[in-house]
């Protein structure tokens, strides 16, 4: 009888454990953020990154071709500050998304004084359009 009531109660406690992961799956897919927006994020890039950045051409900030996997501080011919060109990172999504929500957080001293994408989304569309606009050019 022992033996059987032990049983039970493990069953009962295993499909409460169970159910409690289903519903907590549920949950997280119901709170997740969409998918990123690359088309959105070009609009977002245009409007407030565009005044010193381009793709292409240096200007106020560096230009972007390239971004992904390069050195923080290391695009050819424009003048970093100090702090970025000894930041010694990598661009990829977790830093851009760092960068993008606190330049100053991830790198003090650095040039960028503006903080332009404090919202999640926002970041995640604006990564998604970088890394389709700054790949390199093909030769």
């Amino acid at each position: 009888m022992k033996l059987r009531r032990a049983t039970a109660s493990r069953l009962v406690v295993r499909a409460f454990a169970i159910l409690w992961l289903a519903l907590m799956q549920i949950a997280q897919a119901a709170t997740a953020a969409p998918a990123p927006d690359p088309a959105r994020g070009a609009e977002l890039y245009a409007a407030r990154c565009g005044a010193c950045h381009s793709i292409d051409d240096n200007g106020a900030g560096p230009r972007h071709r390239g971004l992904f996997g390069r050195k923080a501080g290391t695009q050819p011919r424009y003048d970093y500050s100090p702090a970025l060109r000894a930041a010694g990172f990598i661009w990829n999504r977790r830093t851009l998304d760092r960068w993008l929500a606190d330049p100053n957080a991830l790198v003090p001293g650095n040039k960028m004084v503006v903080q332009l994408a404090a919202d999640p989304q926002d970041r995640a569309d604006l990564i998604a359009w970088l890394r389709l606009a700054t790949r390199p050019v093909p030769p």
